[in-house]
């Protein structure tokens, strides 16, 4: 998640393009806001190196994700159009993710990251991006709620993936295996 607009400087893209390229190496899907920016660089890394990539869209369909909301629609394995509007589609995008990472951002991004905080996701922070990422320690000092996030900060695309990968695996995975425990993981038809 991050800025889909405003100054993006070449080392801040580079930054956020490897982060793409490090996500889609671990075999990760990517996630992002089908929207230009940071996210697209993401999904431009991701890509570079053969990752699948997946848009959640605030748009009804294709003619208004490109009319309308003037967002990419090349590097994407599949784009879901939620119709739900740029507000509204953040609700989808964090519930999608098991991990959720930011770069930047702007008012959009915050909103982002107060969901991902309040649904206790895993959050990752790449520092040294701008924007709302360089105040989120701050804003959860602010906000002085324990919500079961694990929030992990670093400047390094690679280092912070690893570390929110074992973050993911101390945390979420165990509670994830043991829903699976004596349940058919293809689901089970109604009687």
């Amino acid at each position: 998640m991050g800025s889909a607009g405003g100054s993006l400087s070449d080392e801040i893209l580079r930054k956020v393009y490897r982060l793409g390229q490090e996500i889609a190496k671990k075999g990760f899907v990517l996630i992002t806001g089908a929207c230009p920016g940071l996210p697209h660089e993401a999904i431009k890394g991701a890509k570079s190196v053969g990752g699948k990539t997946v848009g959640i869209s605030p748009a009804l369909n294709f003619r208004e994700h490109m009319l309308k909301y003037k967002s990419p629609c090349r590097g994407y394995d599949a784009i879901i159009y939620t119709g739900s509007g740029l507000m509204g589609r953040e609700i989808e995008n964090i519930r999608s993710c098991d991990i959720v990472i930011f770069a930047g951002g702007r008012s959009g991004t915050l909103g982002e990251f107060a969901i991902a905080y309040d649904e206790a996701k895993v959050i990752g922070v790449l520092l040294g991006t701008g924007g709302i990422t360089e105040k989120i320690e701050t804003i959860i000092q602010y906000v002085d709620k324990e919500t079961g996030a694990q929030v992990v900060f670093d400047d390094d695309p690679g280092k912070l993936l690893d570390r929110l990968v074992e973050v993911y695996n101390r945390v979420l995975l165990p509670y994830n295996l043991s829903v699976l425990a004596n349940r058919n993981p293809d689901g089970e038809m109604e009687a």
